[in-house]
């Protein structure tokens, strides 16, 4: 196997459980349901579900979907989220295998839970959005390029712009046009591109 297929793998699993593990981030966190206690258990008959049952993408194919006790239809959100965080580790490994491609799984699978949680809920928690600025300032410690300097240039642009757009809106317009959590987005999200968006191509 060659390294980069060992990677894509490798990651490519690893993303499908943390496809599942976002997938009840997404439909618990904004209930206010705890993710890390309590059992998973079916939304229609509140039967606790088994180990086997939870298997990322395999369970969902097997059972085709519904529960195994009421046959209640499970979200599709479950492994569409599950598919998406595979693909994730997938490219990654392909594209980057090592480190890097780490580094480009763990910001895609972080933007896929802040994307998720925004498409259902209109959320982006200020938590996730301090994790993803973290772990960019954390790829920038590794020495994995951009450069620190260039990592704060992009968080300072990408905040600093949608702050901007936002601010005229509301000046022009006298309301908010977009939510107070984008710009902390995009500054995030500058912390790992750095300041150019995207990255210039390296010679």
């Amino acid at each position: 196997m060659s390294e980069a297929a060992f990677w894509a793998v490798l990651l490519g699993v690893l993303g499908a459980i943390i496809g599942s593990f976002v997938a009840a981030l997404v439909t618990r966190w904004p209930d206010g349901r705890s993710v890390m206690q309590g059992r998973s258990a079916c939304d229609g008959c509140g039967r606790t579900l088994r180990a086997v049952e939870l298997v990322p993408l395999l369970s969902a194919l097997v059972l085709r979907g519904r529960c195994k006790g009421c046959g209640v239809a499970i979200s599709p959100v479950h492994w569409r989220i599950e598919l998406a965080g595979l693909a994730i580790g997938l490219a990654a490994g392909l594209v980057a295998p090592g480190t890097v491609g780490v580094a480009g799984a763990v910001f895609g699978w972080l933007l896929l839970a802040l994307a998720s949680l925004d498409l259902v809920a209109f959320w982006l928690p200020d938590r996730l959005t301090i994790l993803l600025a973290a772990t960019g300032l954390v790829g920038a410690a590794l020495g994995i390029d951009p450069p620190l300097q260039e990592r704060l240039i992009g968080g300072l642009a990408g905040f600093g712009m949608l702050w901007l757009v936002a601010f005229g809106y509301r000046r022009i317009r006298g309301r908010d046009g977009m939510g107070g959590g984008d710009p902390k987005l995009f500054g995030a999200i500058g912390l790992w591109l750095g300041q150019h968006l995207p990255p210039e191509p390296q010679p």
